[in-house]
């Protein structure tokens, strides 16, 4: 059944998307919702009247994701983990650390958007992960993965060399 979106569905498409589903799931969620409507003249007139409305909305969309990658390029992410003293961390970094990492420096983004090479990070260094952001925007981010003992021992120098300053 071919239907037209009233509004961004997750996984199917965005506003205004003409998309081929299953009857029982146009029937029995994208209607009831309001999420989409039936393909036919009418609303096809409809939509077209709409489109530079949608078209708006979009461009805005890509700006907000360029703005974003750029800034999110710009952070450095500190994730502090437990490690011995080899280096190897007791747990993994995976998307979600690096997510909870995002949210402490302000961002919000889904853990499903952030892709980590190899799945998971096993050991302290520098590494870097792809968040996917709107259609085919993509940020590099880059973060330093450090034991609970380094980031102790940097505070403390830290600490030690602004009360030398004083």
């Amino acid at each position: 059944m071919k239907v037209i979106l009233n509004q961004d569905v997750k996984h199917l498409g965005e506003e205004g998307d003409v998309k081929t589903v299953a009857n029982g799931y146009a029937r029995n969620y994208l209607y009831p919702r309001n999420l989409a409507v039936p393909y036919n003249d009418m609303t096809v007139a409809f939509f077209e009247s709409r489109k530079a409305e949608i078209e708006a909305k979009k461009a805005a969309k890509r700006q907000d994701a360029a703005s974003l990658k750029d800034k999110l390029e710009a952070a450095a992410l500190e994730i502090v983990m437990p490690a011995g003293q080899n280096g190897k961390l007791y747990g993994a970094v995976t998307n979600q650390t690096v997510a909870d990492a995002l949210t402490k420096a302000g961002y919000e983004i889904e853990r499903k958007r952030i892709e980590i090479p190899g799945a998971t990070i096993k050991s302290t260094g520098k590494y870097t992960c792809t968040i996917r952001l709107y259609e085919a925007a993509v940020a590099e981010v880059s973060f330093v993965v450090k034991s609970q003992e380094q980031a102790e021992k940097e505070a403390a120098e830290t600490a030690a060399a602004e009360t030398k300053a004083e």
